[in-house]
């Protein structure tokens, strides 16, 4: 049989799909991200389900009814009732140093891209959250959700930017992550609209505190912690494909034939069809097979040849290759 060179697009085309085996692999780091996106759910209830009892303590269902009657009787001075999806929490149970009560607060964002270090404005920790919770839509949607992880080491340059957008645009994230007036669509609405609750007041939620107990805030840190493992753990197993990836890529560039990288996938385990990736190849065939060569260059050969006879030379050579 004749041997195929080994071109970029067969390259290309073995290295996308044992990279595709290796994202899917049974492995302790992908079991461990699977594991934290399953808590990140089961926090995300537990501390919703509280934010509603701490957060209607402070502003009983009651008030927020009568506000919104008096609005409808007396219009924008009374509109003071709004919903939102964040909120400074706070509890005065520690002391310091002299035996003076502290306040301890922290903003905590129920949103899709909220922060993860309690700061009311967004970061790119919550587009590293929302990219690993949304990973199969956005490769669904041809994204790439693992650019963060995948660029940790490196600054800002234009390929993230571009596939940073990318992602945040297929996930509908638009204005800002704090706002009441969040204009987001998509994925991103459809979740943030889980998390609204009615509050009272007209300033942003910065300045206003809501009261809970000590052990009320450890469980809205639980939380975020939660978030916040499900990017570690996601960036550990990215890392573990990247680095799996780049030996690939430097052992595919040093072979010659295609039977090599084959033999290479056979030995990981990974089922290669020679003959489809051939046949789907545009140049393979054409080039190095010698056959298919000889017969392309003797028909350039011939200059006085007319078209019909051109057009009946290229379909014979197309269906010799059927």
């Amino acid at each position: 049989m004749t041997k195929i060179r080994m071109n970029t697009e067969l390259r290309n085309k073995l290295f996308n799909k044992m990279k595709n085996v290796f994202e899917n692999e049974d492995t302790q780091e992908r079991e461990a991200y699977l594991q934290a996106r399953e808590e990140v759910d089961l926090e995300y209830s537990v501390a919703h389900n509280l934010a509603k009892r701490v957060v209607s303590r402070s502003y009983p269902p009651e008030d927020v009814s009568v506000l919104r009657t008096f609005k409808k009787k007396y219009g924008s001075p009374c509109d003071v009732v709004a919903k939102d999806k964040c909120f400074y929490f706070a509890h005065n149970e520690d002391k310091d140093e002299d035996g003076d009560i502290t306040e301890t607060k922290s903003h905590f964002d129920f949103g899709l891209f909220g922060n993860l270090n309690g700061s009311e404005y967004s970061s790119d920790d919550g587009k590293r959250f929302a990219f690993a919770y949304y990973r199969e839509d956005l490769k669904a949607m041809d994204c790439n959700p693992d650019i963060y992880a995948q660029q940790s080491e490196n600054k800002d340059n234009p390929h993230k930017t571009k596939h940073v957008d990318e992602c945040t645009k297929a996930l509908g994230h638009s204005g800002s992550s704090y706002s009441s007036n969040d204009s987001s669509t998509g994925i991103t609405k459809t979740f943030n609209d889980q998390y609204y609750l009615d509050v009272i007041g007209t300033s942003y939620c910065r300045s206003r505190a809501i009261a809970c107990t000590k052990d009320e805030y450890s469980m809205f840190e639980r939380w975020r912690i939660a978030k916040g493992n499900l990017v570690t753990k996601h960036q550990t197993w990215i890392d573990s494909i990247v680095k799996q990836c780049d030996q690939l890529k430097i052992g595919l560039k040093a072979y010659r034939y295609l039977s090599e990288g084959i033999e290479l996938a056979t030995e990981l385990g990974i089922q290669v069809d020679e003959a489809e990736l051939i046949r789907t190849n545009s140049t393979g065939l054409t080039i190095y097979n010698p056959s298919n060569l000889a017969s392309m260059i003797k028909g350039m050969k011939n200059k006085h040849q007319s078209r019909e006879a051109k057009i009946l030379a290229r379909k014979q050579y197309e269906e010799s290759l059927n």
